[in-house]
């Protein structure tokens, strides 16, 4: 069965913050992620790191301990996790773009005050876009 986690983190240092930072984390998830046959998206804005992932339970709990024991986030929080029925999500990894413009659609300023239903909200606009 599949299933979608959905965390918010706070990130460490430099994280996100620099093309090469971004290019690293998404090359690496990548080649990770294909393996695993998992589907994900990540957003950087602010300090702040959003990503959902969907996939078989064990491969995705094998990649959430990956993540939890990553030096480059702090303050993890999952914020949905969850049997699906189908993906939303078709690539292995994918970068979304301009995230203030996906935050004002909801309504916030930033992803740290996120619920589980805004960041289900985020995939639809993202999926319909």
């Amino acid at each position: 069965m599949l299933h979608r986690v959905i965390y918010a983190s706070e990130a460490v240092g430099a994280t996100g913050a620099s093309t090469l930072s971004v290019a690293q984390i998404l090359g690496v998830s990548d080649r990770n992620n294909r393996r695993d046959r998992v589907c994900a998206c990540l957003m950087f804005h602010q300090g702040h790191i959003l990503q959902a992932l969907e996939g078989q339970r064990t491969d995705l709990d094998r990649l959430m301990r990956r993540i939890i024991a990553d030096p480059r986030h702090t303050g993890l929080r999952i914020l949905s996790d969850m049997p699906i029925q189908e993906r939303r999500l078709q690539e292995p990894i994918s970068l979304s773009a301009d995230p203030a413009a996906l935050l004002e659609r909801i309504g916030l300023p930033c992803i740290s005050r996120l619920s589980a239903n805004e960041a289900e909200v985020l995939l639809d606009i993202r999926k319909a876009a």
